[in-house]
């Protein structure tokens, strides 16, 4: 549908769904009705389920950071080896993406996860600094499905997130849906279907804004960080270039403290320089690639260190345990 909005015509906004769910389930369910809202706002939606598509796991090779190190945009090792190329082909297109997975042990299912831990070597800050694509903005959502309440999904949605960065998703809502263990059990949730619904709607408010003017458009007193939403904090430590912030968010990175407010609560109030490497930002991110470039290029680039690991590793490589039959 054309968008006539300050007189430009423009083609449909792009949303695309991605669940690791069940099929024909709570994952898939939520999504579809989040899509649906999204649809009749006019966009062009489409979507998948990981469960159809075959997908490798990281091997670890570390071609890809190593070349984006160098200035090289190398892509995946595996690229013509799975479907991982073919679907992000079409997801780096879209305007904006809805994911959607259950929650196994806390986190969210190994599926999801080991689709999008392939992302590194799409990381658009990385590959920006280096000249290799243009900046490209994108929003995303979240729905996190499980049988119990937060107490045992406590990282499902931080879990979502942490995968967010590498292809600058910018989430704008995220949705816990808790105590529907069975399939299709949703449906029986009327103001859960009605909050997927607005998590739709909330995408194509985001993306019909300006992308220096978006902003959260979840609940608003969501999780304990102010900068991503999320519900985890962390104790502090030095990192790798001398910077130490006394309380850390464990998902975006923000740094500062912890504030006890007049009602006797807590807060985390984040510092003056406080999101400096924030990982939602292609310009904190590219602070990682500064340190990949010295503690990973230090290494290939110095032959001593190179053949020392090498004399010391034949001995793990010629140990050998008992296996399993």
């Amino acid at each position: 549908m054309p968008d006539y909005k300050r007189g430009v015509m423009r083609v449909a906004f792009q949303v695309m769904g991605v669940t690791a769910g069940r099929k024909d389930s709570n994952c898939e369910i939520l999504l579809k009705e989040a899509l649906l809202a999204c649809r009749e706002q006019g966009a062009e939606v489409r979507m998948i389920n990981l469960k159809d598509y075959e997908l490798l796991d990281c091997n670890g090779c570390t071609a890809c950071t190593m070349g984006m190190s160098m200035g090289k945009n190398t892509g995946c090792s595996l690229a013509d080896k799975d479907d991982k190329q073919k679907i992000m082909d079409v997801m780096l297109e879209q305007d904006a993406v809805i994911f959607s997975a259950p929650t196994y042990d806390l986190m969210p299912s190994s599926l999801f996860l080991k689709f999008m831990h392939r992302n590194l070597a799409y990381e658009s800050a990385f590959l920006t600094k280096i000249g290799a694509i243009a900046p490209r903005d994108r929003v995303g959502a979240l729905i996190a499905v499980g049988g119990s309440t937060r107490s045992w999904q406590s990282m499902v949605l931080e879990g979502l997130q942490a995968t967010m960065f590498t292809t600058d998703m910018k989430v704008v809502d995220m949705l816990l849906a808790t105590r529907v263990p069975a399939p299709a059990q949703c449906l029986l949730d009327d103001e859960l279907m009605a909050r997927a619904r607005k998590l739709g709607e909330n995408i194509m408010t985001a993306v019909n804004t300006p992308a220096e003017e978006r902003k959260w458009l979840g609940e608003e007193d969501m999780g304990w960080c102010p900068n991503c939403h999320s519900n985890a904090l962390v104790l502090g430590e030095k990192q790798w270039d001398g910077l130490h912030y006394p309380v850390e968010c464990q998902v975006c990175g923000a740094g500062g403290t912890l504030e006890q407010t007049e009602d006797g609560k807590w807060k985390f109030v984040i510092q003056e320089d406080g999101l400096l490497k924030d990982r939602t930002t292609v310009a904190g991110r590219a602070k990682h690639l500064e340190e990949i470039a010295q503690t990973q290029g230090g290494f290939f680039s110095d032959p001593a260190k190179i053949q020392l690991v090498q004399q010391r590793k034949q001995k793990y490589v010629e140990k050998k345990f008992k296996g399993i039959d």
